[in-house]
C-alpha cells in the first residue's frame, strides 16, 4: 500500500518592508498545519524585485518568524538564486507547446489597449505571435516567452477554503512566463519554487486567488500536480476596512515592542479568522490539535486590539515563570533597555506570583515588579511623596523596630503592621500609602505584604529606616 504523501507548506514573503501581521498570521496557519501532521513547514524569500528587496527586509521576516516562535524545516530558500530553473522550465514549456515566443514591443502592446480602450472593447491583450510560424519569427530579436493558456472553457479552483472558483478562459490572457531581458514573472517562479520543492498545500491571502488560476495553467501545461489550494480572507481593521496604520500597529514586530508575549500573539492570530467552536483562549497543543482549513471562515477577520489585551493577559498569567522571564529578557534586548543583573532577574522572578495575574504586557510587569528592581535610595514620585509626611515617618520608625524580629511571613509581617496602625488610631488601609512610598517610591504597587516578602528583611528594614529618616 502506497504511503501518503508527506504534507509540505511554505511561507514566501516579499522582503520589501516590515513583516505585516497578515504576513505572519498566514505564516503562522502554514506552520500549524505542517506541524501538525508530522509535515514540513517551509521558508522562501521571493526576493526577484531587487529594486525594492533588501537585506533589512529580510532580517525583518527572519526576525519576524523567531519572535513568533514558528520554526522552519531546512534553510531559507531565495527565490532570485533560482532564476536559471525559472528560465528553464519557460523553454520546456516552449518546446512542449505550452508557450510561444512574443516579439510585441511595449510600444505596441500599449497601443492595442489605447485602441481597446477607445473601441470600448476587452484590454486584454491577443498577442499576433501566439500562432506565428517559425520562419515568420525576426532575427535576432528580443522575445518574451508566454503561456499558450486555453481560449475557451473554463479554469476551476477547488479551494479548501472558498469552494470550487471558476474563470473564464477568455477573461485570462497569455500571461508573459519569462521577460525578453530572460527574468521570470513572478507567476512563473512561484509555481516552480513550489513544485520544485515538493509544496503540497498553498495556504495563503486571498488576494492570490486570482493568481491560483493563471498559476494552475501552469501546472497543467506541465502535467504536474496541483497543490491543495486555501485561501484566507484578509485581515481588515474594526471598521471592516481594509487594514492600515490608522487602526494601529499592522508589523508583528510592533507587537514585539509593545510586549505582547509571543504565545499570545500566536493564539491571537490563530483565533482571527479561523475558529474552534467557540473557544477564545488556548495553549499551542491545543492550537495544533484543533486546526484544520475547514475551520477557517470565508470572511474578512477584523483586528480587535481590546481582545489581545485580553488574550495576553490569560497568556500572561497562565504562562510558567522561567518562559516569562525569558520573555522579558528578550522584550528588553529588543527594546533597546539595560539587561536584568542577576540579582534583579532573581528577584523579579521571586515577586512573578504577585505580578502576572492581573498584567496585559511585559511593561506591565515591569512596571509592577519595579519595587524589586529598585536599587537604594528609594526616591519617591509626587504622588508617593505626599505620603511620607512627619507623622508617617515617625510611625515607620515605629514599625521598623517591631519588624527587626518577627518571623518573616505572610501571616505575622500582617498582624504586626495591623496592631501597629491600630496602635496609632488608625485602620492598615491608612498606614499602607507610606510603606508603598518607602518600599517601591511609588503609590500603585503589588500588596505591601507581598514586597516585603520578595526583597526579605534586610531589605525591607533598609528601606523603612532610609524612608523614616528622609527629612519632609
Amino acid at each position: 500500500m502506497a504511503q501518503p504523501q508527506q504534507i509540505v507548506t511554505r511561507i514566501a514573503p516579499s522582503p520589501t518592508g516590515i513583516m505585516h501581521i497578515g504576513t505572519a498570521r498566514t505564516a503562522l496557519f502554514n506552520w500549524l498545519y505542517a506541524r501538525a501532521r508530522g509535515g514540513q513547514f517551509l521558508l522562501r524569500i521571493e526576493d526577484t524585485d531587487r529594486a525594492r528587496s533588501t537585506p533589512e527586509a529580510t532580517q525583518a521576516i527572519l526576525d519576524g518568524m523567531r519572535w513568533l516562535g514558528l520554526d522552519w524545516d531546512g534553510e531559507a530558500v531565495s527565490q532570485f538564486a533560482r532564476v536559471p530553473r525559472h528560465a528553464e522550465v519557460a523553454h520546456e514549456m516552449l518546446a512542449r507547446g505550452h508557450a510561444y515566443k512574443c516579439f510585441a514591443t511595449q510600444d505596441e502592446i500599449e497601443a492595442f489597449r489605447e485602441a481597446a480602450r477607445a473601441a470600448g472593447r476587452s484590454t486584454l491583450y491577443h498577442s499576433p505571435w501566439r500562432d506565428a510560424p517559425d520562419d515568420t519569427h525576426p532575427d535576432g530579436a528580443p522575445y518574451a516567452i508566454r503561456l499558450k493558456a486555453p481560449r475557451d472553457g473554463e479554469t476551476v479552483i477547488n479551494d479548501a477554503v472558498q469552494g470550487n472558483v471558476t474563470f473564464r478562459n477568455d477573461q485570462l490572457d497569455d500571461m508573459v512566463m519569462l521577460r525578453s531581458d530572460g527574468t521570470p514573472t513572478y507567476m512563473l517562479a512561484v509555481v516552480v519554487d513550489d513544485f520544485d520543492m515538493g509544496v503540497t498545500h498553498v495556504i495563503r491571502g486571498d488576494d492570490h486567488l486570482n493568481n491560483a488560476a493563471r498559476q494552475a495553467q501552469i501546472y497543467r501545461a506541465m502535467g504536474w500536480v496541483e497543490p491543495v489550494w486555501a485561501h484566507i480572507p484578509l485581515i481588515h481593521g474594526p471598521d471592516g476596512k481594509k487594514l492600515s496604520k490608522r487602526h494601529g500597529a499592522t508589523g508583528v514586530m510592533e507587537y514585539a515592542e509593545m510586549g505582547v508575549p509571543a504565545a499570545a500573539m500566536r493564539n491571537y492570530l490563530t483565533r482571527l479568522g479561523w475558529s474552534h467552536g467557540d473557544d477564545e483562549l488556548f495553549s499551542d497543543a491545543q492550537a495544533l490539535a484543533w486546526f484544520d482549513l475547514g475551520g477557517i471562515g470565508r470572511a474578512p477577520a477584523r483586528l480587535d486590539l481590546k481582545k489581545l489585551e485580553s488574550v495576553a493577559g490569560w497568556h500572561i498569567a497562565q504562562m510558567d515563570d522561567t518562559a516569562l522571564m525569558a520573555e522579558i529578557t528578550g522584550f528588553l534586548a529588543l527594546t533597546g533597555q539595560p539587561a536584568l543583573s542577576q540579582a534583579q532577574h532573581d528577584l523579579l522572578a521571586h515577586a512573578m506570583y504577585c505580578l502576572k495575574d492581573r498584567a496585559k504586557s511585559l511593561p506591565e510587569i515591569l512596571e509592577k515588579g519595579q519595587f524589586a528592581l529598585a536599587a537604594r535610595p528609594i526616591l519617591p514620585d509626587a504622588a508617593a511623596a505626599t505620603h511620607l509626611d512627619a507623622v508617617s515617618r515617625g510611625i515607620l520608625r515605629e514599625l521598623t523596630a517591631q519588624l527587626q524580629n518577627a518571623s518573616w511571613d505572610r501571616d505575622t509581617l500582617e498582624t504586626t503592621l495591623t496592631q501597629g496602625a491600630e496602635a496609632h488610631g488608625l485602620k492598615f488601609g491608612k498606614l499602607a500609602g507610606p510603606l508603598r512610598a518607602a518600599l517601591a517610591g511609588r503609590s500603585v504597587t503589588p500588596s505591601v505584604f507581598d514586597m516585603m516578602l520578595v526583597i526579605g528583611r534586610e531589605e525591607t528594614l533598609a528601606r523603612l529606616t532610609e524612608a523614616a529618616n528622609r527629612d519632609g
